[in-house]
């Protein structure tokens, strides 16, 4: 209980609890406002509950939908992947069903859709294409603003991150697995082309989220040689709390036997690393990779990885 209580107290809390309840308001209205109105189905939770809505409740309830699919997803992923999704995923999920409602009541799409002038299906943009893509436009800003603080949307991604650890899919490739299996049941309320319309969608959606969450996971793999790199492994440990490994290396010209140092960072990390070493007039052969997916010690707190950054 002291730990909440810690927790809520803390200013970090509260900014990323408005980051958060921000993106969600912008999914919320990108669904409403782009989906809803011409029953264009992406492959995402809420695409599945404006199907289901359409069949069981007339259209009516779909905050309901979303809101009760979302807290079945979190049980199963709880279950089968335990307690990997937090607070922030759990929060995010539950809330863009009752945001969806709010903008249904604040400003409801019939004051500004017009029917399509081939189909009479109504849509805002007048055109599914636009509204596909005026969706997958606020969805990336949502996700973007999301990801900075290491948060997701919720729905398709508790999905697709089942699917990524059972199938050992991309995250990107798992959304896509999952969203064309939830775009076909759109055959139940839709004409065939705008099924095709949803899966080019959920598959341009899919790229999106490859995109937002490589950007936000790559790492730096920085390989140092120095003779200085005691130094820089003193630095590396005790200020920047990561581990590193030393390898004995041959120069391929000189024949002189060196040691190269190798440490996987995050952006910020490798920028003090660098600062570091210009500062302090290092004499050091850098460079440094993208790492997209690490396992392991990594993830874990800074004082267990300093703990074991000797056993590295």
């Amino acid at each position: 209980m002291n730990k909440v209580l810690s927790i809520l107290a803390t200013k970090k809390f509260w900014i990323e609890l408005i980051i958060m309840t921000l993106g969600m308001t912008v999914t919320a209205a990108a669904v409403y406002y782009f989906l809803v109105p011409s029953k264009l189905i992406i492959g995402t939770i809420s695409g599945l509950s404006i199907v289901l809505s359409n069949i069981f409740t007339d259209g009516q309830g779909l905050g309901i939908w979303i809101m009760s699919i979302n807290i079945v997803l979190l049980i199963l992923a709880f279950l089968l992947i335990g307690q990997e999704f937090g607070f922030k995923t759990v929060y995010t999920a539950l809330i863009l069903g009752p945001l969806t409602d709010f903008w249904a009541k604040v400003f409801p799409w019939e004051n500004i859709a017009n029917p399509n002038p081939v189909t009479g299906t109504p849509s805002v943009m007048g055109d599914p294409w636009l509204d596909l893509c005026c969706f997958v436009l606020l969805l990336s800003a949502a996700q973007a603003l999301m990801f900075s603080i290491n948060a997701s949307t919720g729905g398709l991604d508790i999905l697709a991150k089942i699917v990524n650890k059972y199938l050992h899919f991309d995250i990107g490739a798992s959304v896509s697995v999952a969203g064309a299996v939830i775009c076909c049941t759109a055959f139940a309320i839709n004409p065939f082309r705008m099924v095709i319309i949803g899966l080019i969608g959920t598959w341009i959606n899919g790229l999106v989220v490859d995109y937002f969450t490589a950007t936000l996971n790559n790492k730096k793999r920085v390989c140092i040689v120095s003779k200085d790199y005691d130094r820089l492994r003193r630095f590396i440990i005790d200020d920047l709390q990561r581990g590193c490994t030393l390898y004995e290396v041959t120069g391929g010209y000189s024949g002189e036997k060196s040691i190269e140092l190798e440490a996987l960072l995050n952006k910020d990390e490798f920028s003090k690393l660098m600062d570091y070493i210009n500062k302090n007039e290092i004499s050091a052969f850098t460079t440094a990779g993208n790492v997209s997916e690490v396992y392991g010690f990594w993830h874990k707190n800074k004082k267990s990885s300093k703990k074991h950054a000797e056993l590295r």
